[in-house]
């Protein structure tokens, strides 16, 4: 299960940017104005080959003229009660204010494991500014950092990981877990009801019905597994109301949760970019994916409507294209047993385990016809591959410049591996290491 960090504060302490700096992205919107984060912003970071989500919140306000004052306070309670560990963020050049004990009073109270990290610190000059803030009682340490430039982000990052807990193998006789995802009302709870033969879960036409997420086994003709129905994630901009909030922290944990995800779309309105967004949170997850195209009886079709509807579903899902895609009816009950068939497929692909000698073998010639682009007059020379332990296909390559190898090299690799071994509906992650 992946580990769960809420970055808290007030407003305007830097909150986005540290969240951008983590998952080094540029996907929460930071501007000096208080108040700019109103939705919550979900993201990987990895930090010495671990991984954990990251929560960036709103800035936790009172007494003020804004409108969404209370929902940001019971958006950041709710972040709070969801995550593993809390990173408390305060401002070095503001010190300590009234904002900031309410917030160390309802951390203290939540039981949470907290870390503090004062930010603005721009060199070890200002570092002792931040022992101020060892008076609120929260932390045996302060990290001082600067989100903006990298100061002091890599010890927080340690101490961060070390939280972490350790990497289990999973037991071999684990029930393969399914999360059933996508927008509101484009058929989770029906696909999963049709497969039951019975109406374990609410379905209306009103989207947004299931609020959590419900987990069932189901063990009938030959299939045994966990099925997961989640809450359908929205736009960020139409999540309105604390209880959809709720579901929609629930949903990413059901990503975390799960195996292999089945993304379903609605046949009618194509792969729209909310669409976009939920199948890049499940690669990004690295969780196996199926594209369900449901309500496909909905469709006039002829012989190249489906060759055409695929080619367009991957061409909006590049560079990572290697995904099975099924079009199911739930009303017909068209291959609904297909989709499951292939997400066992997907969920076998996803452990496959390749020898090392037979890694060097078929990468190694490939590597040496096709070497990688020189750089600066440099020559990278990979002269050893070998598959990680993890719960993911995993590879390491060993060279003398791994710092020069760029992503289309690294996207060539992934091509090959994949034109090999049949890893559909997997990502990979490549490493590149000095031998």
């Amino acid at each position: 299960m992946d580990f769960l960090v809420a970055i808290v504060g007030r407003p305007n302490v830097g909150k986005s940017t540290l969240f951008n700096r983590l998952t080094e992205t540029k996907e929460a919107i930071t501007d000096p104005t208080s108040g700019t984060t109103r939705d919550r912003k979900y993201g990987k970071a990895f930090w010495t080959d671990r991984q954990f989500t990251v929560i960036d919140t709103g800035g936790w306000i009172t007494k003020s003229d804004d409108t969404f004052e209370a929902a940001i306070r019971s958006q950041v309670q709710i972040s709070i009660e969801e995550a593993d560990l809390v990173l408390f963020m305060v401002d070095v050049g503001v010190g300590i204010t009234d904002l900031d004990l309410d917030i160390a009073n309802l951390l203290r109270k939540s039981g949470k494991e907290i870390m503090v990290a004062c930010n603005k610190v721009d060199t070890s000059a200002h570092d002792i500014g931040s022992s101020e803030f060892y008076s609120l009682g929260l932390a045996d340490h302060i990290y001082s950092i600067s989100a903006n430039n990298g100061y002091g982000t890599g010890e927080l990052l340690d101490a961060l990981v070390s939280s972490l807990p350790e990497e289990e193998d999973e037991p071999e006789d684990k029930l393969p877990r399914l999360a059933a995802v996508g927008r509101p009302n484009v058929g989770k709870s029906t696909l999963i009801n049709t497969l039951l033969g019975e109406e374990r879960n609410i379905v209306t036409d009103i989207a947004g019905t299931t609020r959590d997420s419900v987990h069932t086994r189901y063990n009938m003709f030959g299939f045994d597994f966990e099925i997961i129905d989640t809450a359908g994630l929205r736009k960020k901009k139409q999540i309105e109301d604390n209880l959809e909030f709720y579901s929609t922290v629930r949903t990413v944990k059901a990503i975390d949760q799960s195996d292999v995800c089945l993304l379903l779309i609605d046949a009618e309105d194509g792969m729209e970019k909310q669409d976009q967004h939920i199948f890049w949170q499940v690669v990004d997850s690295y969780r196996g994916v199926v594209i369900v195209v449901n309500k496909w009886d909905k469709i006039e079709k002829d012989n190249s409507t489906m060759a055409a509807y695929e080619e367009k579903i991957r061409e909006k899902i590049a560079p990572f294209t290697d995904v099975p895609i099924i079009f199911t009816s739930n009303l017909k009950r068209q291959r609904i047993f297909k989709a499951l068939e292939t997400a066992l497929e997907v969920y076998h692909n996803r452990s496959r385990k390749i020898s090392t000698s037979e890694l060097n073998d078929f990468l190694l010639p490939i590597v040496e016809y096709n070497p990688p682009p020189t750089y600066k007059g440099k020559y990278v020379r990979i002269k050893y591959v070998t598959q990680l332990p993890s719960q993911t296909p995993t590879f390491a390559f060993y060279c003398n410049l791994p710092q020069y190898i760029k992503d289309p090299y690294k996207r060539f690799l992934e091509n090959k591996i994949r034109e090999q071994y049949d890893l559909a509906g997997v990502s990979i992650r490549l490493f590149f290491r000095k031998k």
